[in-house]
């Protein structure tokens, strides 16, 4: 291994993961890694793991893990300043769940050292060029949620933003060609409405973020369209 490379034992989300599950009376008996992705930089970013422990229960606990650590996704939504008629952006982007041009909330990696809101704020930059602060977002979910508890590690910090602008500026972020070509992202943005975005959204994420904003601001109406 590279004196660059994390270790994957040395990598924050490996160590969070190891201390909840015993935490949580879980006993690791062997680890054993198939695949270890790494950012450029040598830190580990995803894992598919094999894990033999055992529960307080006596039983073994189902081994195949992907480590993934942390996320942040983001609902943006922009509001016509003479209108008040309210659009999100979404990123249209090919992911390996079935290959397919899915549309999904800006979001990213919560690595080492940052703060969601920070992650947050810097994906908006990143993925539709919105210049933001981890002030001007807002959180929507108390505590970490887990998308699929029986196969990763995953944790989601949800958050939205709303920005009051002239309609072409709004307009003005659509089509546009954003992403990192180092970390395989070829991402357009899309402006719609949340109603629509509903209609094209497959991510549990991105689907469970619009009830959680629409209910956090009292927009019901919009709610029984969706």
């Amino acid at each position: 291994m590279s004196k660059h490379q994390e270790a994957l034992q040395d990598a924050p989300k490996f160590r969070f993961w190891k201390s909840q599950m015993e935490s949580n009376g879980i006993k690791i008996n062997a680890i054993n890694d198939f695949y270890i992705r790494r950012r450029h930089n040598g830190e580990v970013l995803f894992a598919m793991l094999e894990v033999d422990a055992d529960t307080p229960e006596g039983d073994k606990i189902p081994p195949a893990l992907f480590l993934k650590g942390h996320a942040a996704s983001i609902l943006v939504s922009l509001i016509d300043n003479e209108t008040k008629q309210k659009f999100v952006v979404l990123v249209r982007q090919r992911r390996i769940s079935d290959g397919s041009q899915t549309y999904e909330h800006p979001a990213g990696m919560v690595d080492a050292g940052d703060a969601p809101d920070e992650v947050a704020a810097r994906e908006l930059g990143e993925e539709i060029g919105l210049d933001v602060t981890a002030a001007d977002l807002t959180k929507l979910n108390p505590r970490l949620w887990f998308p699929s508890t029986g196969t990763s590690d995953e944790a989601m910090h949800f958050f939205f933003i709303e920005r009051e602008l002239p309609r072409d500026e709004i307009m003005a972020f659509h089509h546009k060609d954003m992403g990192n070509q180092s970390e395989f992202e070829r991402i357009t943005t899309v402006v719609t409405t949340l109603p629509e975005a509903h209609k094209v959204v497959n991510n549990v994420n991105g689907l469970l973020i619009h009830f959680l904003y629409l209910q956090h601001v009292g927009d019901y109406e919009t709610m029984k369209l969706l």
